[in-house]
């Protein structure tokens, strides 16, 4: 019987369990579960080890592997050292147990816990308690270093993890920041070019002009090859160096958050609620020059116009880079529109691309152009059959039917509601209150039932006609996918449907 199976070893251990000592280990697990394969005589076997990750969510690439033999029926019993090694989360440990292993006709045994899906037991009925158990386990480990994290912010030890540009972690205490040489005479430049009046785009212009390296080309350096081929500096960088108070020598922590536990997402905190902690380390720009640069970026906020959308705004792109293509403001002298490439505009002097300069307005026409001789070879004439059909057929009729019924209990509860105000059983007051909201449900109610009821007097083949003539932006987007224009001023149209 033991040769039929299949047997998947699946062994998990996170930096939480690795404090739980040698009984969670790696070894430890494995061990185990090679001896139950020995002692079961089960010949075919393989190993999934996932080493460092949370048992929170199955984000894991063994466990994904795992997943993907038994998809490929090549694992038909999945056996762990005990439950909390397939997750802890219990929401998703019953998904597998309960649903995708039987579905798959997948065995799973957690040897340690004495469950084995095929017999028929009571450690099998407790199953689901001992996964709220693991579950809980997580939660109530996440919300203690989380205190433990929070408490050492608030002692101003730094607890993150990449320090900002221009310093680093002390070799001797990890817990707190000193400057970096290297880096922190950048740091200092940008400040130094603000307070001469600088704007930000200027900066920016400035650093990439005299090849700075920017942050992820100093880390990349580093054996970090990931960031090795960022090199362009750009705005919002600039401007989180500019607005960061950590270089003043106070320590700004806890600016965000992960959403729960069992998420890796992160979101940021409220400014309110960020943990600072003044002169815990030394100062790369005095406090002064810092707030003499967060009056000069106040002074230089300017109000923001309001973009006109234009037809084909959103949908343009540089077919060589693969940027967005921006529709800039008419220009003064010719009230001419043009294009530009974004990623060109943005870092021009760097030769990253070409302007991609295109006049809008002739584009436009065009593009309308071609979508009118494509829409006159449409046959309206059956495609309002079809929409006809759609309508005669589809669920609005069971959705009115509902609504109706819904006006229907309404009315009978207004006219009861007068028969007990004639009874003096309520006042002139509360049915007031209570038949004007009626009244205000039962008109909203209506005139969800005009948008479905399509009387059978309007013409659906002049509706689909006049919808289909009047080239609007609706209608660009739902025809159009995406327009890309080449430095030659070739044009690329990418439908949503396919083009015969």
């Amino acid at each position: 019987m033991n040769d039929l199976y299949k047997v998947g070893l699946y062994i998990r251990l996170s930096k939480e369990d690795e404090k739980c000592g040698e009984s969670e280990s790696i070894t430890n697990q494995k061990s185990l579960l090679l001896r139950f394969v020995k002692e079961n005589s089960h010949a075919h076997y393989k190993l999934y080890v996932d080493d460092g990750y949370s048992g929170t969510n199955f984000d894991r690439p063994a466990f994904k592997q795992m997943i993907s033999d038994i998809e490929a029926g090549q694992i038909n019993m999945v056996v762990t050292k005990d439950l909390s090694r397939l997750g802890r989360d219990y929401i998703g440990c019953g998904e597998y147990i309960e649903k995708y292993f039987p579905a798959h006709n997948v065995r799973y045994i957690a040897l340690t816990d004495n469950i084995d899906t095929i017999i028929d037991s009571c450690n099998n009925d407790i199953l689901p308690f001992k996964a709220i158990m693991n579950d809980y386990y997580a939660k109530d480990i996440s919300k203690k270093i989380k205190t433990a994290l929070i408490t050492k912010q608030k002692d101003g030890k730094w607890v993150g993890g990449c320090p900002p540009l221009g310093y680093m972690v002390q070799d001797i205490n990890k817990n707190k920041l000193v400057i970096n040489k290297k880096e922190a005479y950048i740091i200092r430049k940008i400040f130094k070019l603000a307070i001469q009046g600088y704007s930000i785009y200027q900066i920016k212009e400035y650093l990439n002009e005299n090849k700075v390296p920017t942050a992820s080309m100093i880390r990349g350096s580093r054996g970090n090859s990931k960031f090795a081929n960022y090199g362009i500096w750009n705005t919002k960088t600039i401007q989180n160096i500019l607005t960061n108070q950590i270089y003043t020598g106070d320590l700004v922590q806890h600016k965000r958050i992960k959403l729960n536990y069992k998420i890796k997402k992160v979101v940021s905190n409220k400014k309110e609620d960020w943990i600072i902690v003044p002169n815990t380390h030394e100062a790369i720009i005095s406090k002064q020059d810092f707030n003499e640069v967060a009056k000069k970026l106040e002074k230089s906020k300017r109000v923001k116009r309001k973009k006109i959308t234009r037809l084909l705004d959103g949908i343009l792109y540089c077919y060589e880079c693969k940027h967005r293509l921006t529709i800039c403001s008419p220009r003064k002298s010719d009230g001419k529109t043009y294009l530009v490439c974004n990623y060109y505009r943005m870092y021009s002097k760097n030769k990253v691309c070409t302007s991609h300069a295109f006049n809008y307005d002739i584009l436009e026409k065009e593009i309308v152009k071609i979508i009118k001789e494509k829409i006159y070879k449409i046959d309206i004439k059956d495609i309002s059959l079809r929409i006809k059909k759609y309508i005669d057929n589809n669920k609005n009729k069971n959705i009115l039917q509902n609504l109706k019924m819904q006006i229907d209990k309404k009315r009978n509860y207004l006219d009861k509601m007068y028969l007990e105000k004639l009874d003096n059983k309520i006042d002139n007051e509360m049915y007031n209150r209570i038949s004007n909201k009626l009244k205000l449900e039962i008109k909203d109610i209506e005139s969800k039932i005009l948008e479905l009821d399509i009387p059978n007097n309007i013409n659906i083949e002049d509706k689909v006609k006049n919808y289909l003539t009047n080239i609007d932006r609706e209608l660009i987007i739902r025809l159009i996918d995406r327009i890309e224009i080449s430095k030659d001023k070739d044009v690329f149209i990418y439908y949503n449907f396919r083009n015969h």
